[in-house]
């Protein structure tokens, strides 16, 4: 498809038990759209069977588009390397374990009208408490840091305009932050509840200690960001003749 109007960017690892399933309910989740889309599946280095299903997959669809990271160089690459291939004016993203529910994203599609990205908040979430209580002080420290309000950074669902994504700037942690710096591009936020399931295959890529003090140093590299942004979009143009008395 030459110009999908949607783009589906999924991070994967390791997920091969997982892809044909969300594919599955990708395509009967978006198939009663009245437009076309497109599914970036960016796999992030894996060493399982991935590459093998995900070319039997795009063999079999050619809605769906295979990006392979050279190694394993974690989640915000994977996002940044989908949003920068995505050919969609929307941009929507999940992750592969089937914990998100595609069957979400007509209805977060919808939410889309009167903002520019619509955030997903999982409702009876199917964790284990350690992870749960975690994500929500992780939460908590940076909203009142960052000065947000986002319910649940945690959650990969997302909808939002392609020209925000496009322009993020890319570094190792960003996509703990991707609603801060989509309203640091001009982007209206809103959230809504969506669904959230167990993962039944695969393993989880969770881990305190392996995201602790890193997530707590990216933290305090966008507060530097948010002091010191400049907004590309402040400068408008101005009609030839018009004097300076008529700006004001």
């Amino acid at each position: 498809m030459a110009n999908p109007r949607l783009s589906i960017v999924i991070p994967l690892f390791n997920e091969a038990e997982n892809l044909p399933p969300l594919v599955a309910e990708l395509t009967a989740a978006l198939d009663g759209l009245d437009y076309g889309y497109e599914v970036l599946l960016v796999d992030d280095g894996s060493s399982d069977d991935s590459p093998a299903v995900l070319a039997r997959l795009s063999a079999a669809d050619p809605r769906l588009r295979v990006l392979r990271q050279p190694r394993n160089q974690g989640q915000s690459a994977a996002f940044g390397a989908g949003f920068r291939h995505a050919r969609g004016e929307i941009i929507a993203t999940l992750d592969a374990d089937l914990q998100n529910d595609p069957a979400d994203l007509p209805r977060m599609l919808a939410e889309l009208d009167d903002c520019d990205v619509v955030c997903g908040v999982r409702t009876d979430r199917h964790d284990s408490f350690v992870r749960r209580a975690s994500s929500r002080i992780a939460n908590g420290v940076r909203n009142r840091l960052t000065g947000e309000s986002i319910t649940d950074v945690g959650c990969s669902l997302r909808v939002m305009r392609a020209r925000h994504a496009r322009h993020l700037p890319l570094f190792d942690g960003m996509h703990r932050f991707l609603p801060t710096l989509l309203r640091m591009e001009g982007a209206r936020i809103k959230e809504v509840p969506v669904s959230h399931r167990p993962r039944f295959r695969g393993v989880s890529k969770y881990g305190i200690h392996n995201r602790l003090w890193r997530a707590l140093a990216d933290l305090f590299a966008v507060r530097w960001m948010q002091r010191r942004w400049i907004d590309r979009n402040a400068a408008t143009e101005v009609p030839a003749g018009r004097p300076p008395e008529a700006e004001a």
